[in-house]
């Protein structure tokens, strides 16, 4: 009895000794302090279809790209498990029968021949840094292990390793490796690139497949070979895999739209992810573009272009440079959003609203002769004056004149209004706008004008122009001009000739040259998109020879044809246009007039020589009737004899066909066509 009675007092103590052991376990693993869990992770820039854009490195240099349990590949997951920690869903931290055959077979072996580390005791060593080559560093792993499983789910605890397993170099998370590896996100990895990944962690420097790709092809090919034997994978899977090659570099992580991707990181430093409205595949296929445009050329010409849908306001693609570097052309400046002058590329804007005035129609006619408008006398690109052409004509051949005195008529403060309705954010110097915003005498960045020319083709209305998915905050349509008036505009537009091998049919377009060639200029749009060229040099110094209709248009149009697989048509005329020569216009609509002149005026007519008439070579008597002296004469556009008389003798036009013009002191003009023999 008194045995029985010491054997029950032995086992009563061991099970009391057995529960305050495991009670202070239990306490100490409860008092455990873990690090921070959630490490840093790069920005990321996503397209309209979350395909990557561009990635960031996180402050140490590391690139650690976030990714969950639902975007990685099951197979590899499946994989994972079975090689490093097949009862990974049954233990708490520590695999008991894991750590019995790790003892055994070193017993057996003399030296140790496998570990009995579990993948929580892995992620306890990576969230640590910590080490294993002391007792003290694998018993602070097994707290800390053990502290995670009461803390976290499993598959937090596998999510954890898929971020901060190490893959070689500054590689770390399965996510940055597979991109750098093989190219593609791990949600699409094959059974070989699967076994790589699952392999590099154990030893990721020496088998780094860019540093030596035979260490890395034999490292995996042990763990297909286990896997296979574990019935993890099937035979079949097996050979297949065993010769796929072992990639030998690491590629770049993508770095499309990088101008754009710093300024959205800029605007949000704590956000990890940034969505856009972008299309990775246009958006690769235009840099390409930019980069061809200014290849071979020596000048340090620079290209920006900017492509959206002017119905939604969805910027499809933006390319800041030719090229994101420190060049000499200033790659890292981003021209998109450079203030620059904009040349002509207003002067639909200005008719537009015109159009929408009421003070003009595309077939009224409009003097283009030399002007003095108070101290102010631009002259035309050519040098040439045409006389009185129709505004249609005006507007395609970017005359000057005409545009200053429609401008001067609407008030240049209109038209800067009429700016600011679009969305653009002009710039004046001095602050207060004279007649010379109508030529580009006003600071504008190249979105600027895509916003402008998207109002033009969406019916008159703001655009809600934006590079990220959804309405802009506080948006609200704001009208520029009626939809007659932008219809119209784009009407004249699709006339427009174009540069020389181009085509472009279909396409509403408008180029433009700031003063001293400093810019070129090329915005254009059919029923769905809009795109806009600027081209120059970064630190705005003149290149002698370049204008917008041969350096930027081709580059548009390319741009184009890069963007659509065909031209989409623009929108039929509203009901209410007024398709009307000019004879039938009403009488306000016929000839332009600044508002306040009477409309009963009458301009001059060419008595003689008649139209079409055929002349002998030799000095040119003409004749001219009705208007108000004094008479300016031109041949061919060019100014040659002013007369007080209504009869005048001209030079000798010489030999071919000759255009004679004559305005009066009213700016009303009268033309012929005359053939010299």
């Amino acid at each position: 009895m008194r045995h029985a009675a010491a054997a029950l007092w032995c086992c009563a103590a061991l099970l009391w000794g057995a529960g305050a052991g495991r009670d202070a376990v239990d306490a100490w693993v409860d008092a455990t302090v873990l690090p921070p869990l959630v490490a840093q992770s790069g920005a990321e820039v996503l397209d309209r279809d979350g395909t990557l854009l561009r990635a960031y490195q996180v402050a140490d240099g590391r690139w650690r790209l976030a990714v969950g349990l639902d975007a990685v590949d099951p197979r590899y997951v499946a994989m994972l498990l079975g090689y490093e920690d097949r009862r990974f869903y049954d233990h708490g931290g520590v695999d008991p029968w894991a750590v019995l055959r790790a003892a055994g077979q070193a017993v057996l072996a003399g030296h140790v021949v496998s570990g009995a580390s579990t993948l929580t005791m892995q992620v306890a060593r990576m969230i640590e840094d910590s080490g294993t080559g002391t007792w003290a560093g694998k018993l602070r792993q097994v707290r800390v292990a053990l502290a995670l499983e009461r803390r976290l789910g499993k598959d937090q605890i596998l999510t954890l390793y898929l971020n901060r397993a190490p893959f070689g170099g500054n590689l770390e998370g399965v996510r940055a490796a597979s991109l750098a590896y093989f190219g593609k996100p791990p949600r699409r990895l094959t059974p070989a690139e699967a076994a790589l990944l699952v392999a590099l962690p154990q030893s990721p420097e020496a088998r780094r497949p860019d540093r030596d790709a035979g260490a890395a092809r034999a490292a995996r090919d042990r763990v297909l070979a286990r896997l296979a034997g574990a019935g993890v994978i099937d035979r079949a899977t097996l050979h297949a895999a065993l010769r796929e090659a072992v990639p030998d570099t690491r590629r770049p992580f993508p770095q499309l739209a990088p101008h754009l991707s710093d300024r959205l990181v800029a605007a949000d430093p704590t956000a990890g992810i940034f969505r856009t409205t972008l299309e990775a595949g246009l958006q690769a296929r235009l840099e390409a573009l930019a980069a061809q445009s200014v290849a071979g050329r020596s000048d340090g010409v620079q290209v920006a272009i900017v492509v959206a849908d002017h119905r939604t306001g969805e910027v499809l693609a933006e390319v800041g440079s030719a090229a994101y570097r420190a060049d000499g052309r200033a790659g890292f400046v981003d021209m998109s959003q450079a203030l620059r002058s904009p040349g002509s590329t207003l002067k639909p804007l200005i008719y537009g609203l015109a159009f929408e005035a009421g003070l003009a129609h595309p077939e009224t006619l409009i003097a283009d002769r030399p002007t003095d408008f108070g101290g102010y006398a631009p002259q035309n690109f050519d040098g040439l004056f045409r006389g009185e052409v129709r505004v249609r004509t005006a507007l395609q051949l970017s005359l000057n004149i005409p545009a200053v005195a429609v401008t001067q008529a609407l008030g240049p403060q209109r038209l800067i209004a009429g700016l600011r309705r679009a969305g653009a954010r002009p710039v004046v110097p001095g602050g207060k706008p004279g007649l010379a915003v109508a030529l580009g005498g006003v600071g504008l960045t190249l979105e600027d004008l895509v916003r402008v020319y998207a109002a033009i083709a969406d019916g008159g209305v703001q655009a809600d122009l934006r590079v990220t998915p959804g309405p802009t905050s506080g948006y609200a349509p704001v009208r520029v001009m009626g939809d007659v008036a932008s219809w119209e505009v784009a009407d004249i537009l699709l006339q427009t000739p174009r540069p020389i091998g181009v085509q472009g049919t279909g396409i509403a377009f408008k180029t433009g040259t700031s003063y001293g060639n400093r810019d070129a200029w090329a915005v254009g749009f059919d029923g769905a998109l809009v795109v806009g060229v600027w081209m120059g040099r970064a630190d705005g110094t003149p290149i002698p020879g370049a204008f917008g209709v041969d350096l930027a248009a081709p580059v548009m149009f390319a741009a184009f044809a890069r963007a659509e697989d065909k031209v989409v048509p623009i929108r039929p005329p509203p009901p209410a246009t007024l398709l009307l020569p000019t004879a039938q216009l009403p009488l306000p609509l016929q000839r332009f007039r600044p508002p306040g002149t009477s409309v009963a005026q009458t301009g001059p007519r060419i008595a003689f020589p008649p139209d079409g008439a055929v002349l002998e070579e030799g000095p040119l008597v003409v004749k001219v009737a009705d208007g108000t002296a004094p008479f300016t004469w031109l041949a061919n556009g060019a100014p040659v004899a002013v007369s007080h008389v209504r009869e005048a003798q001209l030079p000798d036009p010489g030999p071919g066909f000759s255009a004679l013009t004559v305005i009066d002191a009213e700016g009303a003009a009268a033309r012929v066509h005359i053939e010299v023999k």
